[in-house]
């Protein structure tokens, strides 16, 4: 991109860094759930017809928006920042842990869905997470991970057809 616009678009280089300025300087994160936005609560946080029995734990703000654009999911979010990973210093409170566990001392979730990525690191934090939401009596559900729709078995890696058998469902009647 930087060559494209180094070599065709000089104009339109200086727009973009005039954009990406004013949204560094304009947005932070929403004070609940900690996805970005330019307002203290963001739209999903302020929008008093979601569920607040259900709260979706991800890592970051585009995994909302990835959940927002494929699912009619209709309950509340609460963006980590990042997951679990010792040996890079990023602990409990670096990924807003501390805060989780006040929202769920607040008693409205009944179900915390964990759709943190299927990452050696992502598996500890939602056993981490679960741990905790076990505590509070909460049911804690991880989303399902594995062979992706119109996918063929013999491409799919193994860790992801074995995470797939392990998590298999009923289906029919008997």
């Amino acid at each position: 991109m930087a060559f494209h616009l180094l070599e065709r678009d000089r104009e339109g280089g200086r727009q973009l860094s005039g954009v990406l300025l004013q949204a560094v300087e304009e947005i932070g994160h929403c004070r609940r759930c900690r996805t970005l936005t330019e307002d203290e609560l963001c739209g999903l946080c302020a929008n008093d017809q979601r569920n607040d029995t259900q709260l979706c734990v991800v890592e970051t703000p585009a995994d909302v928006m990835a959940i927002e654009q494929a699912t009619d999911y209709r309950g509340r979010y609460f963006v980590l920042g990042g997951r679990l990973s010792p040996l890079d210093g990023i602990g409990p409170r670096e990924i807003g842990l501390d805060q989780l566990a006040g929202i769920l001392a607040e008693g409205r979730v009944e179900e915390l869905i964990l759709a943190t990525n299927p990452t050696v690191e992502g598996e500890a934090t939602a056993q981490y997470i679960s741990d905790m939401a076990a505590e509070k009596g909460i049911q804690a559900t991880r989303i399902a991970h594995g062979v992706p729709l119109g996918g063929e078995l013999e491409y799919v890696d193994g860790g992801t057809l074995a995470h797939a058998f392990v998590g298999r469902r009923k289906v029919g009647y008997f």
